[in-house]
């Protein structure tokens, strides 16, 4: 038996078929036998065949093998070679440097950086750019001296990759005064430079070096849909995907995912249905990452029947992909299949993560399911060894708030502190948002005192204690509250709602009236009044905010922004069909009561998707069961 150098024992007789039987192999042989090795099955092989031939210390053969096996993901093996190379050069330091920074050991890889230096080897520009690829931006800083020392600061590559660290590491300064004094610039250059804003939400920045450049590649879009979707411009996302067809660029799964990912936002559903389409048509295989980004699309634009579909067709299912699925369930009000499904994916031996658990929290909180609720929540660091975050905490206390359990989810926002968890505005702002539900305005007040007394209130503070005093007609309380928002700057969120017809989205606020077909959606709603009014409808005035006359309040009611966005689908799609909303706020009562109402009276199934969950609306019924 022979000892390779890197520890594992390889018989004498083993002779791969592409090595030959002759009784020597030359240099050359050998080292194209290494470079055209498909595994390390046979990389093994010819390394058996290289000690065989005498040739263990051939640097040449050494320098391939070693780089052969950072390729097939053995480092190990790669630095015991490495190890056994009596006076390694340049080369042999750059391709081990270069392995360890391909595996995120950045500080090895530095260390790696000494060791040469120390040994008397002078780096080149391969080195700094191994060193510098995917390097934090801590480590990195403290090699930029030595670049510069070393006369490299100049080189378009080694420039490109401190460009790429401190744009990564958000310091968009530097990596800024760094690419403006570049000598020349590439494509890498500058899409490293867009990358860093686009990663840091400064998406103005990088679409205008977006737009600089003549011949953009995939991943240079992928990066600017990508900033778009991550940073709340879904509409742009979109709009710049379908400019990356019109120019004949070929997208990839990670396009598609970041633009599903647009889609789901705002609730386009045809627009993910066509991108769903194009992926069939052009042979694009659907994979694990991509499956779940088309369950996530379908579940969010209000399609739990294309998304149970993609689900139940997707082989290798993982965590993440059940995460999805449950989530989805959750939002549309199917929490008995959620449950089932949490089940399921512990028979399917998947290991529940903390997303898994804020999926099935927020289930068991839509439905009223406390004591199941409870049970999942406590299991979670007793049966499943994983401890509680604030975002755990927060769909417990919704739970418990929303059941009207005020004063226990109240007990258990002081107690976080016992797991060295400290309650947020917005943990805070869920239990007022129950507060308001419940109409229990001791707690409420008690709340927004503890909150601005320690600093903490934000505009939803103001906001829900305002409308908790709206509700009850207390409007002293609702003037000081908004004393209190003019003196901290605080802007309430305006109600808007959104509606996907013919691949357009149409945005629309209470009492628009900046819309086209203003004056034919005005039309349906005067329709749409009658019909109430021939069902015995009254109007919930008691929703509206304002210390305004009956009158008046009844008018605020008819033009809120869902139900002119329900107008302009009647009137702009077939008798018969879906209508889909999406709406930036929690639906108010009248509303529901409006579009269960409207539901009947049209035969046509209305979905509304609000800040907390789905409405199924049907006959006159809703998917909630009037708990939301």
């Amino acid at each position: 038996m022979l000892s390779t150098p890197f520890g594992a024992a390889t018989s004498s007789s083993i002779v791969p078929p592409t090595t030959g039987r002759g009784p020597s192999q030359s240099p050359e042989t050998l080292a194209s036998l290494i470079s055209s090795s498909k595994n390390i099955t046979q990389l093994l092989q010819i390394h058996a065949a290289v000690i065989r031939h005498g040739f263990h210390n051939h640097p040449v053969l050494n320098f391939k093998l070693q780089r052969s096996y950072s390729s097939f993901g053995r480092l190990d093996s790669s630095l015991a070679l490495f190890t056994h190379t009596h006076d390694p050069n340049v080369f042999f330091y750059t391709s081990i440097i270069h392995a360890h920074a391909a595996d995120n050991l950045h500080m090895r890889g530095i260390q790696l950086y000494i060791q040469m230096m120390s040994q008397d080897v002078e780096p080149n520009e391969f080195t700094f750019s191994a060193l510098l690829k995917g390097c934090p931006l801590e480590p990195g800083k403290l090699l930029h001296p030595h670049v510069i020392k070393l006369g490299f600061d100049c080189n378009m590559h080694v420039r490109t990759a401190l460009v790429d660290v401190y744009s990564r590491g958000g310091d968009l300064v530097s990596a800024r005064q760094l690419f403006d004094t570049m000598p020349e610039r590439s494509l890498v250059s500058l899409t490293s430079m867009i990358t860093g804003y686009a990663k840091h939400g400064d998406l103005i920045n990088a679409r205008s070096l977006f737009d600089t450049i003549a011949d953009k590649d995939a991943v240079c879009w992928n990066v600017m849909i990508g900033g778009y979707a991550k940073y709340g411009k879904p509409t742009d996302a979109i709009t710049l995907f379908r400019k990356m067809l019109q120019t004949k660029m070929n997208p990839n799964q990670v396009t598609f995912v970041a633009v599903l990912s647009a889609c789901g936002q705002i609730g386009a559903l045809e627009s993910g249905r066509w991108i769903h389409s194009y992926i069939q048509n052009n042979g694009i295989q659907i994979n694990i990452h991509l499956g779940t980004a088309l369950i996530d699309m379908y579940t969010k634009c209000g399609s739990l029947e294309d998304a149970l579909n993609i689900f139940n067709n997707l082989k290798n299912k993982d965590v993440i992909t059940y995460n999805a699925m449950i989530s989805g369930y959750s939002m549309h009000g199917y929490h008995q299949e959620a449950l089932l499904l949490f089940q399921d994916m512990h028979k399917n031996h998947k290991q529940p993560t903390a997303i898994s658990f804020i999926g099935i929290l927020n289930s068991c909180a839509h439905s009223g399911l406390v004591s199941i609720g409870k049970g999942i929540f406590l299991s979670m660091e007793t049966k499943h060894k994983i401890k509680p975050t604030i975002e755990h905490y927060g769909c417990v206390i919704n739970l418990l708030g929303r059941a009207g359990f005020l004063n226990h989810a109240y007990t258990l926002t002081n107690n976080m502190n016992i797991n060295n968890i400290k309650p947020d505005p917005i943990i805070f702002g869920t239990l007022l948002d129950s507060c308001t539900l419940h109409k229990n305005i001791e707690l409420a007040e008690k709340i927004v005192k503890f909150l601005i007394d320690h600093n903490l209130a934000n505009s939803g503070t103001y906001i829900l204690l305002s409308n908790l005093y709206a509700s009850a007609s207390n409007w002293a309380g609702v003037a000081r509250m908004r004393a209190l928002m003019k003196e901290h700057g605080v802007q309430k969120e305006p109600g808007c709602s959104s509606i996907e017809v013919n691949n357009k989205v149409h945005e629309f606020v209470a009492g628009d009236m900046k819309h086209p077909k203003s004056e034919e959606i005005y039309g349906m709603v005067e329709e749409v009044n009658g019909w109430l009014e021939s069902h015995g409808y009254s109007p919930q005035t008691d929703v509206v905010l304002q210390d305004i006359g009956k009158r008046e309040r009844v008018r605020s009611l008819e033009v809120h922004s869902e139900k002119l966005a329900i107008a302009f689908g009647l009137i702009s799609t077939k008798a018969g069909s879906s209508i889909k909303i999406v709406k930036n706020l929690r639906v108010c009562l009248d509303c529901h009561e409006v579009t269960k109402l409207i539901s009947k009276v049209t035969g046509r199934r209305i979905v509304v998707r609000d800040r907390n969950r789905f409405h199924h609306f049907v006959d006159g019924l809703c998917s909630c069961g009037d708990y939301w």
